[in-house]
């Protein structure tokens, strides 16, 4: 027997504007506002995060200032928006984890190239969603619970009786721009504090002072925020100092080195060139025990998925609710072969593959590995959200099959490489397009939205953001690079590991080794392995500020009751989400300006202040964001009362 279906907030035989114009344009703009500077987070600390509920918040926020002309939108309306806008971040999710590669590797695409890779991903994670939803969404409702999607109708629902919410997420975006300011624009404060320690060797401690990074460990909670510092602790202050150790006294360099000595090499050197192997080693095999454990799962889904394939949208002759319209399965049918003959037919899509043959196998590869990951993707957001949807591991997946294919053809030239990578990027994006979808469809659910509303505004989103996303990530790539201090780019680093290691055999497979062990051993101990990973394989100044936010929404919720907890919890995502949203767009803001003046903002610069005065500057000014952050969880102004 089905489950019981849970009663929506809008009734299916109520009809209320949901799909309008107002709706679209409030998510395409929010889509903007916060896709660019999530595509900055993901390229400089390997993560990004879900904006459906700062989306959300806005959007009504909006709607409340439209009230005074008589165009007030309703909670359907609110609904499509933040459908319409998170697309944007998923699909942001999927190009900085595999597009920068093509920069690193000295094969740079063109932002036609770039935006045709994110249409055919985007379109088809959303279009492989539409005979998966009836199954996910409705039969396994009470099975899956998707977190996040339940939590953003729960605020949708909240917000009906006033909009204080969104002053959170605005304050956010302002003070994140303007301590993004200090450091990357006027140049008064640094942008990160070091302390080199006398023990042990080449032992060092340091912290960027992000207010995004900040809010992000406010976000992802004390327990991530944890894990993900313990494994860079191990790196800074064991792994580096044992290899230094180690290596005292050897005469020559040890491979991948081949100029310097270990005894010659700085505390950074030696982690570029030994630990992020490490580091690589450790977030793949992770990444892989993730999908492993998911292997029941992941079979359940293609089953299911593949299934609904062969079943009609509703029984012949039987009316279908306005709860249950899905896009007819044509359009889905007519839009694969579409973007199959698109991606098979126009050179500009896979530009390294010449010939239609090669280009249509390319196409099936990426149509077949889609479809099972947008099946995986989003039975795994299910029960774990899109903050935690593993799509770093899944491309990974894509990239070793897809590479292995190549290696045994002969195509191991950097043409090959480069092609791999293109459809691991349509992969990532349809797979981080999925999950996005998954959850938006299951917020819908509840609150009595019509799904093929809800997939035309997900479309809708997919289209224009494409555009923006790829444009930010150009802007980022000719100003900052990839692959250095200021954009790091560490997702899109490990997948030009991945395709180096298995294409020219040429990765020092004993340090990816040592990885992979520490893992495992994660494992073993009941440690969350990929958050761990992510730690290790990252420079400690990035969770530094990661587990400070952590740590702080444990002392504000540890002594409160859950309604007390939950209030806090909640406005400290809000904030936190602006702290994200307001240094992503100034961070992007600046390579435009960059970019038009053809040279980095120089600032006044601190050197005035000497290297001591700098520091102390910089920490103040860091414990002072922090402090106002807290006092503003902890006890916010008065607002309108919410029902």
């Amino acid at each position: 027997m089905p489950p019981e279906a849970p009663r929506p907030y809008v009734p299916a035989e109520r009809d209320i504007p949901e799909l309008t114009l107002k709706a679209i344009g409030l998510g395409l703009l929010f889509g903007i506002v916060f896709g660019a500077p999530n595509a900055y987070l993901g390229l400089r600390a390997g993560l990004t995060v879900s904006t459906s509920i700062p989306v959300a918040v806005m959007t009504v926020a909006m709607f409340r200032l439209l009230r005074r002309t008589g165009r007030e939108g309703t909670i359907l309306e609110a609904n499509l928006a933040q459908t319409t806008g998170s697309a944007s971040s998923s699909l942001a999710s999927g190009v900085i984890f595999t597009l920068p590669a093509l920069f690193m590797w000295g094969m740079p695409p063109d932002l036609l190239q770039m935006v045709l890779l994110a249409l055919c991903g985007g379109l088809l994670g959303v279009l492989f969603m539409i005979p998966l939803r009836e199954y996910l969404i409705v039969q396994a409702h009470d099975r899956l619970p998707y977190p996040e999607g339940t939590a953003c109708a729960e605020v949708l629902k909240a917000s009906q009786g006033g909009g204080a919410q969104a002053g959170h997420v605005f304050l956010g975006l302002g003070l994140g721009a303007a301590f993004k300011a200090l450091t990357s624009w006027l140049r008064i404060i640094p942008d990160s504090l070091s302390l080199a320690l006398p023990w042990p060797r080449k032992a060092e401690v340091s912290m960027d002072l992000s207010a995004a990074l900040f809010g992000v460990g406010y976000i992802l909670g004390p327990r991530v925020a944890t894990i993900m510092v313990g494994g860079g602790l191990l790196s800074a202050l064991v792994i580096i100092p044992f290899i230094a150790w180690w290596g005292d006294g050897r005469p020559d360099p040890l491979f991948p080195e081949t100029v310097k000595t270990i005894a010659a090499m700085s505390t950074g050197e030696l982690w570029n060139r030994y630990v992020r192997y490490i580091g690589a080693g450790a977030v793949a095999t992770a990444g892989i025990i993730t999908l492993l454990r998911s292997l029941p799962v992941m079979i359940a889904s293609f089953r299911a998925g593949a299934a609904r394939f062969g079943r009609p949208a509703g029984a012949a002759g039987s009316p279908v609710s306005r709860t249950q319209l899905d896009l007819p399965y044509a359009f889905l049918g007519v839009g694969v072969i579409v973007i199959t003959l698109v991606m098979a037919l126009v050179p500009q899509v896979f530009s390294v593959i010449h010939g239609v043959p090669h280009q249509l196998a390319a196409a099936l590869c990426v149509v077949v590995f889609s479809f099972f990951f947008v099946t995986v993707a989003a039975r795994i957001v299910g029960l774990v959200g899109v903050t935690s949807n593993p799509t770093s591991g899944m491309t990974i997946a894509a990239l070793l099959g897809t590479a292995t294919i190549f290696l045994a053809i002969g195509w191991t030239d950097a043409t090959g490489k480069a092609a791999a990578l293109m459809v691991g990027c349509v992969v990532a994006i349809s797979a981080s397009i999925s999950g996005d979808m998954s959850q938006d469809l299951k917020t819908g659910y509840l609150l009595g939205a019509t799904p093929r509303s809800q997939q035309l505004a997900q479309l809708a989103g997919v289209l224009t953001s494409a555009t923006f996303v790829c444009l930010s990530v150009l802007l980022l790539a000719e100003t900052f690079g990839f692959g250095g201090k200021d954009l790091p780019a560490p997702q899109a680093t490990l997948m030009k590991l991945v395709i180096d290691g298995v294409i020219d055999q040429s990765l020092p497979w004993g340090l990816v080794g040592i990885g992979a062990g520490l893992a495992l051993l994660a494992e073993l101990l009941r440690i969350p392995s990929l958050p761990f990973a992510v730690g290790v394989y990252l420079p400690l100044s990035t969770m530094t500020p990661i587990f400070l936010g952590g740590l702080l929404r444990w002392l504000l919720t540890r002594r409160q009751t859950a309604t007390q907890a939950d209030a806090r919890t909640e406005r400290g995502v809000l904030l936190g989400s602006g702290f994200v949203g307001g240094e992503g767009l100034l961070g992007v803001g600046l390579a435009g300006a960059a970019f038009a003046l053809s040279r980095k903002p120089e600032g006044f610069g601190h050197d005035w202040a000497g290297e001591a005065g700098a520091w102390l500057m910089g920490a103040a000014a860091f414990a002072l964001l922090v402090s106002w952050f807290a006092g503003r969880v902890r006890a916010p102004r008065p607002g309108p009362s919410r029902t």
